[in-house]
């Protein structure tokens, strides 16, 4: 007995949107269409009456009246003319033939869907026309002295075809007085039916627009805004929030979806929580790694210093006491232990500056970088004499930072810039400082022997050495150094790829608010 009910229930569950809105503006304009065309009809109906009234009845009214008027002219004229022989009185009867003829013609157009009415103008032109035979005739085409015995002698016939005439008037009167009353009352209902019928349509449309308000809220806006707000409290942190869509099937489905978006989310963030935590767990593990290497690195090249100068001052001591007095052989196996106690003590001395950077020197405050250039400058002062370098720079401003740190990074790529010099002429190095927002923008530019685009980014990795010893000394820790530096200031170094010929090198780091520089600055040796 229920399964022809839940079917369609079912069936109209199925239903998207589209398909209700659809069904909805096509059931609106089938019932627009039925009220238009009833107040169509009324209005035609009511149009109908009111020319049919106006147009037909009441001008045949009046046009049955004229007709009478005429008739009576007429009768007055010929019992004046017979009555006392005057001429003049012929002018009344003639003006009312000439009317009784436009009457009827006036009359007849607008009787021609009217039988009755036809035959009550037949009827009174009948009686007009006995009258006319018997008395009118004969009285107006006698002459002045014989027209009063013709009017005496028929006298009593013409007053009883004229008596007839005016009954047959008087019922035609009567005909149209009542077909005009009955279209009068005709038209007063059409105009109530009308009435009604608008009335009827402003409430059925009405009805119409609250019942597309009301099904829009249920069916649409009302399941997404529940859903929107079920969303919100999802998106504010709810994620145990289930999203429940309620409406049309397309929007239950979007609920769906987004639900299983939420669910998602939810297996996601799980696992980003335990990926976080065990990312927090290795950090912390490798944050305790670092530091125990960089004390090992330290103790290490600190209890390396004692026994390597040990060797390095024996060795020399060797070289000096007994250099020439053995063979070649012994001479040059002397001289390869002093220069490698001399190199592992600078690769030792160098890995010592390296591990105390942000450990060691961590003095944060305002460092006037022109004053660290010039104490740089002077500390290069013996390779900048041998190599005859030119070294300039713009204005320098202030920055907050580590002064220590901050004149290694200078000492390492001024020294760079000297030591890869070209071997056909002089070193010129070019300091620059520009202000490029938040941030100073550096430039350590020189016309040495360059770096290829393919050693541009492992230049700046610990122990990356592009050249061997013998070419050029050094234990390849300086820019991974300058590097380090940098990084603990805030700021970004890396090789300008389009620079030729010789190297640039981009330094940036923060600004302070305030910072300035003297305006009376320029670029200086």
């Amino acid at each position: 007995m229920t399964s022809g009910p839940s079917q369609t229930s079912r069936s109209f569950a199925g239903w998207t949107t589209r398909r209700w809105l659809r069904a909805g503006v096509t059931g609106a304009l089938v019932v627009l269409a039925v009220l238009g065309s009833l107040g169509g009809w009324a209005m035609w109906r009511t149009t109908q009456i009111t020319a049919s009234l106006v147009d037909r009845r009441s001008p045949a009214l009046i046009e049955s009246i004229r007709l009478e008027a005429a008739l009576i002219n007429q009768e007055t004229g010929i019992r004046g003319y017979g009555v006392s022989g005057r001429p003049d009185f012929l002018q009344p009867y003639a003006r009312g033939v000439a009317d009784e003829r436009t009457a009827i013609g006036r009359l007849r157009p607008l009787l021609r869907e009217d039988d009755r009415a036809l035959a009550d103008l037949a009827d009174v032109e009948k009686h007009a026309g006995a009258w006319q035979r018997h008395m009118a005739g004969p009285v107006s085409a006698a002459a002045p002295d014989e027209a009063a015995k013709i009017a005496g002698k028929r006298a009593d016939e013409g007053k009883t075809d004229f008596d007839s005439l005016r009954r047959a008037m008087a019922r035609q009167q009567a005909h149209l007085r009542d077909e005009r009353a009955a279209a009068a009352h005709e038209l007063r209902r059409a105009t109530t039916l009308r009435d009604w019928v608008f009335a009827v349509i402003a409430v059925v449309i009405v009805l119409v627009a609250v019942l597309v308000f009301e099904a829009l809220r249920r069916g649409v806006t009302g399941p997404l805004g529940l859903l929107g707000a079920a969303a919100r409290e999802v998106a504010q942190g709810r994620f145990d929030r289930s999203l429940d869509g309620t409406g049309p099937a397309d929007l239950r489905r979007l609920a769906a979806d987004v639900d299983s978006m939420r669910l998602r989310l939810v297996e996601e963030l799980r696992f980003t929580e335990g990926a976080r935590r065990l990312l927090d767990e290795q950090a912390e593990e490798l944050k305790r790694s670092n530091a125990e290497l960089e004390q090992f690195a330290y103790v290490a090249s600190h209890d390396l210093q004692e026994p390597l100068r040990k060797v390095s001052s024996f060795t020399q001591l060797l070289q000096r006491r007994y250099g020439g007095q053995l063979d070649a052989k012994a001479d040059q196996y002397i001289a390869f232990a002093v220069d490698g106690a001399n190199r592992m003590q600078n690769l030792i001395n160098d890995l010592l500056a390296f591990s105390r950077v942000g450990r060691v020197h961590n003095e944060q405050q305002t460092v006037d970088l022109e004053q660290v250039l010039t104490r740089t400058l002077g500390d290069l002062s013996v390779s900048v004499e041998e190599t005859g370098a030119d070294i300039t720079h713009d204005a320098l401003p202030t920055v907050v930072g580590d002064p220590t740190q901050l004149g290694m990074l200078w000492q390492n790529l001024l020294s760079n810039a000297i030591k890869f010099r070209s071997p056909d002429r002089p070193p010129r190095i070019h300091i620059g400082a520009e202000r490029d927002g938040d941030a100073w923008r550096f430039t350590v530019t020189d016309n040495g022997i360059g770096i290829a685009p393919e050693f541009q980014e492992k230049v700046f990795v610990l122990f990356q050495r592009l050249h061997t010893k013998d070419a050029y000394p050094g234990t390849g820790i300086g820019l991974a150094m300058c590097k380090k530096v940098v990084e603990f200031h805030g700021g970004t170094i890396g090789i300008d790829p389009g620079y030729q010929p010789g190297t640039r090198v981009v330094v940036t780091l923060p600004a302070l608010a305030a910072a300035s520089t003297d305006p009376d600055r320029e670029a200086q040796p």
